[in-house]
This record gives structure tokens, C-alpha cells and sequence, in this order.
């Protein structure tokens, strides 16, 4: 059985990391965000935020970080695997900030496919900033319509997550990958 790489994404502050949290709980291989990491490395250099002040290098570090994750998922050997983020986003942020970007982002993004994408749509209930997270609720908007044109560019079907609380979230998760694509 091919391994299953499942996409959970959306806009910031919309619960992408709380249903990553839930399924690790639950016993699932679950490969984390690492845009944060690479933020607070970046913090402990004195640049708060290294996307808004270097945004290309910023994304070859994520692109580089997200190859490994995937690498390392199919090292693992474990039938599912869930991504709290994949290597198309770094796609739809680029073209948020309205930035050129070599081609080989999009190869790679190619390269390594994911067998589910769930989207998880912006959710002002919950949407809070914090050290990493420095955007709005609307800019979270319009994040997550560069979002979606980044994983349908690369003809991708997207399953949207509907609001509810986490259980239920994961619920429609673990249910919606057990239907055919």
C-alpha cells in the first residue's frame, strides 16, 4: 500500500496546528509547521519577522525544511502521515507578497505530491496572532485565497474542513480519507 501523505492547510489562525495536535494524540505520524521554528531562529538573530524582511530566503529555508519532512515520512514507513502545511503553500505565500520566485519552487512542488489536501478556511471565532503570527484576520483572508490557487494550480482536489470544534474536525478528516479521491 503507497503511503498516504495528507495536507492539513489553510490561512494563519484557522485550528491547522490544533487538529495536527488532536491526531498526534490519537497515534497518527504527523510531520509539524516548521515556518515557526525557522521565525523564532530567525527572532533569536534580532529579525521579528524573517518572511516580511527576506521573504525568498525566508521560503528556500521552509522549501528545504518541507523536503526533508516529506523525505523523512517516507522513510518512516508508516501508512498515513499528516503535513501541518505542504510544500505548495510556500507557493501561495510567495504570490500573496506578489514576489517572483524561481522555478524550481513549483518542480519541486510537482515533485513531491500529497495524496489529500484539507483546507481549513479562515475562522474569526478562533484567529488570534502571536509571536510568529503577525497577520490580521482579513489578510488571513486573502492568504487563504492564494492558498487554495496554489494547490489547484497543481490540480489538486481540495476537501474544505468545516468549522466545528476539534473533534469534530478531525472526525471529518479521518472520514473523508477513507472515501475514494
Amino acid at each position: 500500500m503507497e503511503q498516504q501523505k495528507i495536507v492539513i492547510t489553510g490561512g494563519p489562525g484557522t485550528g491547522k496546528s490544533a487538529v495536527i495536535e488532536k491526531l498526534l494524540n490519537l497515534e497518527f505520524t504527523c510531520m509539524p509547521e516548521i515556518s515557526r521554528m525557522i521565525t523564532r531562529e530567525a527572532q533569536q538573530t534580532g529579525i521579528e519577522q524573517l518572511f516580511l524582511k527576506e521573504p525568498l530566503l525566508f521560503s528556500e529555508m521552509l522549501l528545504q525544511g518541507r523536503i526533508d519532512q516529506y523525505e523523512t515520512a517516507e522513510k518512516l514507513g508508516h501508512n498515513i502521515v499528516f503535513f501541518d502545511r505542504g510544500i505548495p503553500d510556500i507557493l501561495g505565500y510567495l504570490d500573496y507578497v506578489q514576489l517572483d520566485y524561481p522555478k524550481d519552487f513549483f518542480h519541486q512542488s510537482l515533485k513531491f505530491s500529497y495524496s489529500k489536501v484539507f483546507m481549513m478556511p479562515p475562522w474569526k471565532d478562533i484567529y488570534q496572532t502571536d509571536n510568529e503570527r503577525y497577520e490580521t484576520f482579513e489578510q488571513s483572508l486573502v492568504i487563504y485565497d492564494f492558498l487554495v490557487k496554489a494547490y489547484e494550480k497543481l490540480d489538486y482536489e481540495i476537501i474544505t474542513v468545516p468549522e466545528n470544534k476539534i473533534e469534530n474536525r478531525v472526525e471529518f478528516i479521518l472520514n473523508e480519507m477513507e472515501s475514494p479521491s
